[in-house]
């Protein structure tokens, strides 16, 4: 393969390696009566996949009551996902990962994200019901260009939770779940950050991975400004934008109008959001289309229109309505382009990491203490 040449935003360390550390520590026998996992830790949603057949996905939220109100309403323990952002208001909300990573923000002496993100797991295992003693192995998906740093804190977070843990780039892992590991592009577009790796029969390198910040919440936000200064009247919150987007997300430029109500002084009020909404979901497509065409043009020559025509889509943003063809015209003067999306593009991660968990042998894995 041809040398690539590093692009500004990718800054990804370790990416040879399917651990993000060294090979486990002490003594670890492989149990194939464990508990195998997936867990796909995204900035706005976690999925996580299990050997027992369980399926979750939860919003990325852990909310600890506030004061004694709150604890006499809701009880003493933190509340997860939907739970969470329905009672907002008499919680503390924590949002532990921005752009895939979980942050490193310290309060009294503790890393909250840290504690959350531990929780957030937790909780998630709870639901596959472990048996008493069960080993409970799992594979947890990151960001493409995690730093050493940020991997371990994915592994501190699985401490005292999973027995043994990896951290795999999220792009691999639903590769690795649809069994396509050659010749072939995966973007996965979370909410932090968007994800793109291309394949070639070995574990991605670093020239084979960029890391975008163009991602779900660079769209919330473009759209808040746009419908601020178009209405600067309405009254709306950022959880009100990202599920506008969520539900009517659409980068063509032939779609229905978006009408929606916001408050303007308490009377809801319809405003026409269409355009705002078109434009920032585009906001991405470009730096995608350009990423994609560096992994292209720095792939070996004489596979190119192969990884051309396998260019797969994946997470939560692949869901907007056109995004498939807007990214192929993008891509017709590197030679034209075939985009298609996963089918279950929210769990595809999670999916793959938990075929991984169950096929990886033993000295991949980081043994836990």
């Amino acid at each position: 393969m041809s040398k690539a040449k590093t692009p500004k935003k990718t800054t990804s360390t370790d990416a040879a390696s399917i651990t993000a550390d060294t090979a486990g520590t002490g003594d670890f026998a492989f149990d194939k009566d464990a508990l195998f996992v997936g867990i796909d830790l995204g900035t706005s949603r976690t999925s996580i996949a299990t050997s027992t057949g369980v399926r979750e996905v939860v919003p990325t939220y852990v909310g600890y009551p506030k004061d004694a109100i709150g604890h006499e309403l809701l009880g003493t323990e933190p509340l997860f996902g939907e739970l969470a952002l329905k009672h907002r208001l008499s919680v503390d909300l924590v949002r532990p990962l921005a752009h895939g990573v979980i942050q490193e923000e310290s309060k009294g002496g503790k890393n909250r994200n840290l504690t959350a993100a531990q929780e957030l797991v937790r909780h998630l295992l709870g639901k596959a019901k472990a048996q008493p003693g069960q080993p409970v192995y799992g594979v947890i998906g990151a960001p493409a260009r995690a730093s050493i740093a940020s991997k371990r804190i994915l592994i501190d977070a699985a401490r005292g939770i999973l027995d043994a843990v990896m951290v795999v780039s999220e792009p691999f892992s639903v590769a690795y779940g649809l069994s396509i590991l050659d010749r072939a592009l995966v973007i996965d577009i979370g909410a932090g950050t968007t994800d793109l790796c291309r394949l070639h029969g070995t574990l991605p390198e670093e020239e084979d991975q960029i890391t975008l910040d163009t991602a779900g919440d660079h769209v919330d936000q473009t759209m808040e400004k746009l419908i601020r200064k178009a209405y600067p009247k309405a009254q709306f919150t950022i959880n009100m934008i990202r599920d506008l987007k969520e539900r009517y997300g659409f980068v063509s430029d032939t779609a229905d109008r978006v009408l929606v109500k916001f408050p303007v002084e308490g009377k809801p009020t319809e405003f026409d959001v269409t355009d705002m909404l078109r434009e920032a979901c585009q906001s991405i497509v470009g730096p995608m289309a350009e990423a994609t065409a560096k992994l292209v043009a720095t792939y070996d020559p004489e596979f190119q229109e192969d990884i051309r025509s396998r260019i797969i889509l994946a997470g939560g943003g692949s869901q907007m309505t056109g995004l498939s063809k807007l990214i192929e015209a993008a891509m017709v003067e590197y030679g034209g382009a075939k985009v298609r999306r996963v089918e279950e593009p929210v769990y595809a991660g999670a999916n793959g990491a938990l075929k991984m968990a169950q096929r990886m042998p033993q000295h991949f894995w980081k043994v836990l203490s």
